[in-house]
């Protein structure tokens, strides 16, 4: 059966190799689509091209006598993304997943074997790194984010500010197993304010907000996994604590 054919129109110049051309190319052939190449080699055949057609941009994609549009668009006419949702769990699902292999690795590498106890508590550690880490990246959008629900940013502005740090610094302390006294205080001080404004803000009040857990341009839902973020701290700080005391 001959493949279906598209035709797909894109910037390739001495100069500029249009990244979403090539990516909508690559899209197209993974589909099983024919694709007829045409190259834009000049600033003066793009605005030719973008003129005929009554578009802004390019590449643009055609398939039979239909404009699909960008890749953007040609990812949505392939079910890859939904346009009418502008949120996704996949960083959060990313980064945490990511923490898990590398406390498997670290307790591997350590000890010969992995489930262990310590493997959950390098899980938790990891993840407060890397969650602070993506908010330490743009700390004034990270903040404005927080206050949509923070209860404490909201009475206190300088918490958010304070937040990435202190949610980093007590996850590489616990992963190191140093400075007990100050890591769990402030796992459990941090865990239970997000905890607590976020149930406020999800279940009490109903709102539609999205999470700063990954940053100030995060696209994730607030809710569950917000909140088990939160948990995760509390139960750290729990355990931590107890076993600076009593193990």
């Amino acid at each position: 059966m001959a493949a279906q054919s598209a035709r797909l129109y894109r910037m390739v110049m001495p100069d500029h190799l249009c990244p979403f051309g090539r990516k909508s190319k690559f899209l197209l052939e993974r589909k099983g689509y024919a694709v007829e190449d045409h190259h834009l080699m000049t600033r003066d055949e793009v605005d030719a091209f973008m003129e005929k057609h009554g578009v802004e941009t390019t590449p643009q994609t055609f398939i039979g006598d239909e404009r699909i549009g960008g890749y953007d668009d040609l990812r949505v006419h392939f079910g890859l993304d939904d346009p009418e949702s502008d949120t996704t769990y996949r960083p959060i699902v990313a980064l945490f997943a990511v923490a898990a292999l590398m406390a498997v690795a670290l307790t591997w590498l350590m000890r010969g074997e992995v489930l262990l106890p310590r493997t959950v508590e390098w899980f938790v550690a990891i993840s407060m790194i890397l969650l602070g880490l993506q908010k330490l990246k743009d700390v004034e959008g990270f903040s404005t984010m927080f206050l949509n629900y923070d209860l404490l940013a909201q009475k206190w502005v300088p918490y958010g500010y304070i937040y990435p740090y202190a949610e980093a610094g007590a996850g590489v302390l616990m992963l190191a197993g140093v400075l007990t006294w100050i890591s769990a205080p402030v796992a459990l001080f941090i865990g239970t304010v997000g905890a607590v404004s976020v149930f406020k803000a999800v279940y009490v009040d109903k709102r539609e907000l999205k999470c700063a857990c990954v940053g100030g341009d995060s696209s994730v839902p607030l809710g569950f996994v917000s909140l088990t973020e939160n948990l995760m701290m509390i139960a750290m700080g729990l355990w931590m604590g107890a076993k600076a005391l009593f193990l």
